[in-house]
């Protein structure tokens, strides 16, 4: 009987198919209310089936309805950020470069002479496909690249250089996590960049991470660094390289594949390459292998333990959980809507002068700014990082930072690079962060 009656009333059939269909598509896609009014259209059809043309309209219109609100949102944002571009930056070239990407060139007057500054500005609100994300220049850390062809291998709209690093080798010196990846921790205590899936945290970084082995624990002081103190405990991964540094004095270093001590000795050791190299007093990891060190510094392995579990084990703070990337630099520039220049804290006093500059900050609605200045030349002569935090303000930041500065100052725009490196081209860096489409 039911089969005869879908069939006597096509219209009805239709409608059962059309339902079916919506309820799909706005579970995926919808809001909530209009979810439970497409769950109520089956209900409706079985008590009033010949008003189907009125419930089609009905479903067309709020169909029609949400889409209109969405534009209109968009719109409104669309102005709002607009307007407010052209307030931020006075007298400034604006140029949009994609949806939701602004570029911006101006030319500010200083005590010293001119100071042209190029901006980079996004909204991911406009456009949600926006990312920001951290590059390095190459599969292992001890690599360097410029920012043309950083940005031109990440298929990049913008991009400009990020942490600072060790000039002879290019390692990151500083946290720099990719896709939740800790390629390098902290040092002296910086402040980072955290970026999220729908926003940013700015905050001095700390590294929470433990060897484990049943109950013994050591906490690990960093990742892929240079050592600072013959007491800390290091760990190196294949991204450090080939080989691992010499352990420090008095110290050792422990070679773990898969969760087994391989192997142990106070020079450098080859990293496995699924494991890594921890390095540090004797004191502290001979619990986790009981070996003795003779007069010669050489490592007797008959008491070594094979087989043991150690795990390295890292955790993120609450505020930085849902962190997908990290980018280091410092000092800060403003906190929480004020002017704060940390330099001494964090121990950059040699870098507070006149001199090209790179920052990165984020306003209160969460438009993220990329902006270098242009030094060391007669038409444009630097700031200080003073200048440089009061130049953010005015631009919006809540929140900014500064990046590594002088040559490694580049801004990659559109297969070009605006600023006007100190160095033609600027030189080659360790990373860079990019703004790209997913």
């Amino acid at each position: 009987m039911y089969t005869l009656a879908l069939q006597r009333n096509k219209n009805y059939t239709k409608l059962i198919l059309y339902s079916a269909y919506t309820m799909l598509l706005t579970f995926l896609i919808a809001p909530p209310r209009y979810i439970v009014y497409q769950s109520n259209l089956l209900a409706m059809a079985k008590t009033n089936p010949v008003q189907y043309g009125h419930v089609y309209t009905d479903v067309f219109e709020t169909q029609a309805s949400e889409e209109n609100y969405k534009q209109n949102l968009l719109l409104k944002e669309k102005k709002r950020w607009d307007d407010s571009i052209k307030l931020r930056y006075k007298n400034g070239s604006i140029l949009t470069v994609k949806e939701g990407v602004k570029h911006i060139r101006l030319t500010k007057r200083s005590s010293a002479g001119n100071v042209k500054i190029n901006v980079v500005e996004i909204n991911r609100k406009l456009n949600p496909k926006l990312e920001v994300v951290p590059v390095l220049a190459s599969d292992t850390l001890a690599r360097k690249a410029t920012i043309r062809t950083l940005a031109t291998k990440s298929k990049a709209i913008a991009a400009i250089n990020a942490t600072y690093f060790k000039p002879q080798t290019g390692v990151p010196l500083g946290t720099l996590m990719i896709d939740k990846k800790i390629y390098t921790g902290p040092i002296y205590n910086r402040v980072a960049l955290g970026i999220k899936d729908d926003g940013y945290i700015m905050d001095k970084y700390k590294l929470n991470a433990t060897l484990k082995y049943k109950k013994l624990s050591a906490q690990i002081d960093n990742i892929n660094q240079p050592r600072m103190l013959s007491t800390h405990l290091l760990v190196y991964t294949k991204d450090w390289g080939q080989n691992s540094p010499n352990a420090p004095k008095y110290g050792v270093n422990i070679a773990i594949n898969e969760g087994k001590i391989i192997k142990v000795s106070n020079g450098s050791l080859t990293i496995p390459d699924n494991g890594f190299v921890i390095s540090g007093p004797k004191s502290k990891l001979e619990p986790f292998f009981n070996a003795q060190m003779n007069d010669e510094k050489q490592i007797f392995l008959a008491n070594l333990t094979k087989g043991r579990k150690i795990e390295l084990e890292i955790k993120q703070d609450y505020d930085w959980q849902d962190v997908k990337h990290i980018v280091s630099g410092g000092p800060f520039l403003i906190k929480e809507g004020e002017i704060y220049v940390d330099a001494k804290e964090q121990k950059l006093l040699s870098i507070t002068g006149r001199n090209p500059r790179t920052a990165i900050g984020y306003t209160e609605n969460d438009e993220f700014i990329m902006m270098t200045i242009d030094g060391r030349e007669q038409s444009s002569v630097g700031m200080t990082l003073t200048e440089t935090a009061r130049t953010m303000k005015d631009f919006g930041c809540i929140w900014a930072m500064n990046l590594d500065g002088g040559g490694s100052s580049v801004m990659f725009v559109n297969n070009n690079i605006v600023n006007n490196p100190s160095i033609k081209g600027g030189i080659a860096v360790s990373n860079a962060l990019v703004i790209k489409e997913s």
